[in-house]
């Protein structure tokens, strides 16, 4: 009789074991009431009085899919995003909202439709960070009651539709064609800035002309399959101009 009553401890005492990871942590209800937490490791879950809800502590990854949000300048967009929390409080993740995990995802969706609702376009293009920073500090606040830590929000992708795309492609090449017409301009207005300072250095030195004319033809020389013209200066000109002058008046 005691050896019955034996296997039958044993028996019920195997039965109750249940094995804690590392990264959960155990709530144990007594008649359907909470009454502790259990840490890692093996813990007795008697039968029948006690029931118990393992609880993931590790960081989540949740997927926020493709969202048709409208922004404050009346542009339609999709936008997705991704949301990294994990469980402070085993205890409140349980006991304070049914199901954490799709609270998370449906509240996130929301929010982030909320949040560029609120935004320009030209705002959500350029402060990407600013945004995914509202988004998680609309979320942690709430997600703080039900003992969820939000560790960051990412923006993955921001969709427009083609026609703005096509806008937005033909404005920024306009920008870039005027950045190069400005860039041209001055470079134009150094290099005649430029030839006019060497210009009036050479006129001011005199023989400074014939000198740079010698060397220029010197240059050209150098290759024989150039054709050589020689300039003649124009104060030759005017002497030689001058000379048949006086000649024609004698």
């Amino acid at each position: 009789m005691w050896y019955i009553i034996a296997i039958i401890v044993v028996v019920v005492v195997l039965i109750s074991i249940r094995q804690i990871n590392q990264y959960e942590r155990g709530l144990k209800f007594l008649f359907g009431k909470y009454y502790k937490t259990m840490e890692p490791g093996w813990r007795l879950v008697w039968p029948i009085i006690q029931g118990y809800e393992r609880v993931d502590m590790r960081t989540k990854a949740v997927d926020v899919p493709d969202q048709n949000a409208i922004t404050r300048d009346n542009v339609s967009i999709t936008v997705n995003a991704v949301i990294y929390y994990r469980v402070t409080s085993a205890e409140k993740a349980i006991l304070e909202i049914e199901n954490f995990r799709y609270a998370m995802s449906q509240y996130a969706q929301t929010t982030m439709r909320n949040v560029v609702g609120e935004a320009s376009l030209d705002e959500l293009l350029a402060g990407r960070d600013k945004i995914a920073d509202r988004i998680k500090e609309i979320v942690a606040e709430t997600a703080g009651s039900w003992g969820l830590s939000v560790l960051n929000v990412e923006l993955k992708d921001i969709r427009l539709p083609e026609t703005m795309e096509r806008t937005i492609a033909k404005q920024a090449e306009a920008e870039r064609e005027k950045r190069a017409v400005i860039i041209n301009s001055e470079g134009e207005l150094a290099a005649s800035t430029n030839m006019a300072e060497a210009a009036r250095k050479l006129s001011e030195v005199p023989g400074a002309l014939h000198l740079r004319t010698l060397q220029s033809i010197n240059d050209i020389s150098s290759d024989q399959s150039n054709t050589v013209v020689f300039t003649v200066p124009l104060e030759i000109m005017q002497a030689l101009t001058g000379f048949l002058k006086k000649k024609d008046m004698n």
